[in-house]
């Protein structure tokens, strides 16, 4: 995505009066851009694959296929689609969900939508938010688990380190587990948010993990981060 490209989103979510009242806000920013919206899981899929948006505010429960279904089959086409997960319960089990996914974000439908917004910026320059209360419990389950807890052939099963990381890359790495965003850590360590991406690239890379999210339950799993 340019630096002069508004953001292209897609809203699934079953109730109408949700995608519009979302997407009169959405639509007032300028820098985004509704391209269009769904009403199944089953629709969400065939509109993303059709529209191919940068990211895409997914509720959990809708007909046909749940959103937490509709996201994985998007990712196993289109990994570079961004998805939050939307929804009005806070359950642990769709957080895990949601992340075993590949979700880069869950949301409570009820969040301010200043938050919404920032939230979608944060996750576009290369964060991932979870904004609920059972989080935190979802991670450490997560974390906890045994290998055979994990379905076969999923792409949160960490693998080893494919190649030893530099001290400033455990640094970078360290910092996105706090869930500090790329120019965040720039700021941080006084380097060019240019250089956070490519040692970003480079974790991902040695950790063979798909994205930021993944490389963080790897680090997590493996002890790299604290």
């Amino acid at each position: 995505m340019s630096s002069t490209e508004p953001i292209r989103i897609m809203l699934a979510d079953d109730q109408a009066l949700i995608r519009q009242g979302i997407r009169y806000v959405l639509d007032l920013q300028t820098d985004m851009q509704v391209v269009t919206e769904a009403a199944t899981g089953q629709e969400a899929i065939d509109l993303a694959l059709r529209y191919r948006p940068h990211l895409i505010l997914m509720d959990i429960q809708m007909p046909e296929l749940s959103g937490i279904d509709a996201t994985r089959h998007i990712l196993s086409v289109h990994p570079e689609i961004k998805i939050i997960l939307l929804t009005t319960f806070d359950v642990q089990d769709y957080v895990i969900d949601g992340i075993r996914a590949g979700a880069s974000g869950y949301l409570l439908k009820d969040i301010d939508m200043n938050e919404m917004i920032a939230g979608i910026r944060s996750i576009l320059a290369g964060g991932a938010i979870y904004n609920s209360t059972t989080a935190g419990g979802a991670l450490i389950q997560l974390l906890g688990e045994n290998e055979s807890a994990y379905p076969p052939n999923s792409s949160y099963i960490p693998a080893p380190v494919l190649e030893p990381l530099t001290d400033r890359e455990l640094e970078v790495l360290q910092a996105m587990a706090y869930g500090r965003r790329n120019f965040e850590i720039a700021e941080d360590l006084y380097v060019s948010e240019s250089t956070i991406k490519t040692h970003v690239h480079n974790i991902i890379q040695k950790l063979g993990v798909k994205d930021r999210t993944q490389a963080v339950v790897t680090a997590i799993r493996q002890q790299l981060v604290k």
